[in-house]
């Protein structure tokens, strides 16, 4: 197998490596139609990022760490041994040239770090400490010329599987916040789409489906820091933002000033959004759901199909569940109208879903 420069042979990150583009794209795309077999006729062709973003767009990482002695090093936990990451060809550049300038960072037992972070242009160093630690010495200047714009140490005693807890976050240079390609606010440990111009393209999708205009409701679950939430708001659509990280929806708020904002989880707040979707007429409701791995909670289900929108668009990062999910909607009375696979992550075998359903 041919690996480009900086791809470790025991890296398990992407499965798709060794294949070229178009048996990449025709294993997605078989997989797609195996796990939606029931919709096979209306399952649209896979859209793909450009050739020449197949490498280097990854702007979110998140990174184990080691001492190796001289210095640290960042990578994916293989059992007990560290697979040196930092110069992973998918990673953006600014991601590759941040971490290379953090290996020189303080030994253990001065600085325990366990995580490294990196959001576009916000980084974050995760270290296993209940006690605000000094701050360590960097190069400013250098952080600044890879491309990043705020540098956070976030204080996790219990840092394991989990890299973010309640633990203290305390800003050492930069700014706070930055901006997205699509101009949004988003902060240290915001959730962002891979490939912004390939998700730009299903919002586009989405938002051509859903037709929001003033007058109509338009429902946003699972809305992070509010992308979508943003473009049902410049339509004129009133909308309805549901998430559990307070810190998205005060970004939200921001993103998409207007919007009704809940925090907790979809499941809880089920009572509340029926409440505000009943109030519009049904074919003036609009819902877009875009749901982690594990899909639709059981109580959100049950909430739209008693209380139904007109249209629903539901992006899905997870084939088997958004099967389970389109099944229980199909039998409240929704009809799928198309399913259009995304390749956000070129190289790897993961494959995202936008499905696009009309109400009873």
């Amino acid at each position: 197998m041919n690996l480009p420069p900086g791809c470790p042979p025991r890296c398990r990150g992407c499965a798709h490596r060794g294949l070229t583009e178009e048996a990449s794209s025709a294993q997605k795309e078989g997989w797609i139609r195996t796990a939606l077999a029931p919709w096979g006729d209306r399952i649209a062709p896979l859209r793909s990022p450009d050739p020449q973003r197949r490498l280097g767009y990854r702007e979110r990482v998140r990174l184990a760490t080691r001492w190796d002695g001289k210095g640290w090093r960042f990578g994916m936990l293989l059992r007990d041994e560290l697979i040196p990451l930092e110069d992973c060809p998918l990673h953006a550049p600014r991601a590759r040239a941040a971490l290379n300038l953090f290996r020189p960072l303080p030994p253990p037992l001065a600085f325990p770090l366990a995580f490294v972070t990196l959001t576009g242009a916000q980084a974050t160093l995760v270290v296993k400490a209940s006690h605000p630690l000094e701050p360590p010495a960097l190069d400013f200047s250098g952080l600044e010329a890879a491309g990043l714009e705020g540098l956070w140490l976030h204080h996790h005693p219990a840092a394991g599987r989990r890299i973010f807890g309640r633990g203290a976050w305390c800003l050492l240079w930069g700014i706070p916040e930055s901006r997205n390609p699509l101009g949004l606010l988003y902060g240290p440990a915001s959730f962002q789409q891979a490939l912004p111009e390939l998700y730009a393209l299903s919002l586009d999708q989405a938002e051509a489906h859903l037709a929001p205009g003033p007058g109509d409701g338009t429902g946003d679950l699972y809305c992070g820091d509010g992308a979508s939430l943003a473009r049902w708001r410049a339509r004129g659509s009133e909308a309805l933002g549901v998430e559990i990280s307070g810190s998205a929806l005060d970004r939200a708020a921001r993103n998409a000033p207007g919007c009704i904002l809940l925090q907790g989880t979809c499941g809880q707040r089920a009572p509340q959004i029926r409440g505000w979707l009943a109030s519009f007429p049904q074919g003036m409701r609009r819902a877009y759901l875009n749901p982690p791995r594990t899909g639709l909670e059981t109580e959100v289900a049950a909430m739209l199909t008693d209380c139904p929108a007109g249209r629903l668009a539901y992006l899905s990062c997870a084939a088997r569940t958004l099967r389970r999910d389109l099944e229980l909607l199909e039998a409240g009375g929704y009809e799928v109208v198309s399913l259009t696979p995304y390749d956000f992550f070129p190289r790897t075998d993961h494959v995202e879903t936008l499905a696009l359903l009309e109400g009873p």
